[in-house]
C-alpha cells in the first residue's frame, strides 16, 4: 500500500512539475500572452478537462458496482439451481438417504435466507454455511450404493453439491468485493474541484448567476453519495435479494409433493 501511495504522490508531483516547467520555459522564451481572465483559454481548458475527468471517474464508480451486483445476482441463481438439481438427484439414493440429503439442502437454503443474508450486507459470510455443505458432502460420500441407479444418483448429487460449493465460494467473493477505496476518494476530490473551480479561476458569480452552480453542486453531491451507497452488492439500492433461494424452497416443496 505504501508503494502505491508513493507512486500516486510521484505521479501528481510529476504532473504539477510539467505545468510549472512549461510555464517557466514559455515565459523565458517570451511566447504567448498573459491570461488573467476567468473565461480565458487556460481556465476554459482546465475546466473542460476537470469536468471530463470527473465524468470518467464517476462513470467507473457507477459501472463497477452495477456489474458486480448483476454478476452476484446471476450467481445466486446458479447456486440455488445447483441445490434444486441435487434435491432432484437424491430421489434414487438408497434407503433413507433421499430424506437425509433433502433435509440438509432445505436447512442450508433456509439458513442462507434467514441467517446469512443479513450478515452479507455487512460484507462478510457466516462460516456455518460452508460447514453445512461440507458435512452434507461427507454424509453423501459415506452412502453405500450397490445398484447402478443408486451409484449414478450418488455421483450426480456429489456433482451438484460441488457446483453448490463453487457457487457459494463465488458468493463469498461477491459479498466482500467493493470498488477500490481510492476510486471513491477520487470521485469526491474531482467533484469538489469541479464545484469550486469557477471561484479558483477568479469568477465571482452573484444573484441568478450562482443558481446553476448551486444546482450542479447538489447533483454532484447526490451522485457522489450514490457511488458510495451502491458500492456493496448485498446492501444499498442495488442490493441482491435472496429471491433465488426463496424460489428454491418453493421448488423443494413441489418436488417433495410430487414424489
Amino acid at each position: 500500500m505504501e508503494i502505491f501511495m508513493m507512486a500516486y504522490v510521484l505521479a501528481v508531483t510529476a504532473a504539477v512539475g510539467v505545468v510549472a516547467l512549461a510555464a517557466l520555459l514559455f515565459r523565458l522564451a517570451g511566447k504567448g500572452s498573459e491570461d488573467h481572465e476567468p473565461g480565458g483559454p487556460s481556465a476554459g481548458h482546465a475546466g473542460s478537462m476537470l469536468s471530463a475527468l470527473f465524468l470518467l471517474v464517476f462513470a467507473i464508480a457507477i459501472i463497477v458496482p452495477w456489474t458486480t451486483a448483476d454478476a452476484a445476482r446471476q450467481n445466486t441463481h446458479a447456486e440455488s439451481q445447483a441445490a434444486i438439481d441435487a434435491y432432484w438427484s437424491a430421489t434414487d439414493l438408497p434407503d433413507t438417504a433421499p430424506d437425509l440429503v433433502r433435509t440438509g439442502l432445505r436447512d442450508y437454503v433456509a439458513f442462507v435466507i434467514r441467517d446469512e443474508w443479513p450478515v452479507m450486507g455487512q460484507g462478510r459470510m457466516d462460516p456455518v454455511g460452508t460447514e453445512r455443505i461440507e458435512a452434507l458432502r461427507t454424509r453423501v460420500t459415506a452412502i453405500e450404493a450397490t445398484e447402478d441407479d443408486a451409484k449414478n444418483a450418488k455421483a450426480e448429487v456429489l456433482q451438484h453439491l460441488a457446483a453448490l460449493a463453487s457457487a457459494r465460494a463465488q458468493r463469498t467473493a461477491d459479498a466482500t468485493t467493493t470498488p477500490p477505496s481510492g476510486l471513491l476518494v477520487l470521485t469526491i476530490l474531482t467533484g469538489v474541484v469541479v464545484i469550486v473551480f469557477p471561484f479558483l479561476a477568479g469568477a465571482r458569480p452573484r444573484g441568478a448567476a450562482i443558481l446553476p452552480l448551486v444546482a450542479m453542486a447538489a447533483m454532484l453531491g447526490f451522485g457522489t453519495y450514490l457511488t458510495w451507497d451502491i458500492s456493496h452488492a448485498f446492501d444499498g439500492p442495488l442490493a441482491v435479494e435472496p429471491d433465488a433461494f426463496r424460489g428454491a424452497l418453493q421448488q423443494f416443496a413441489r418436488i417433495s409433493g410430487g414424489v
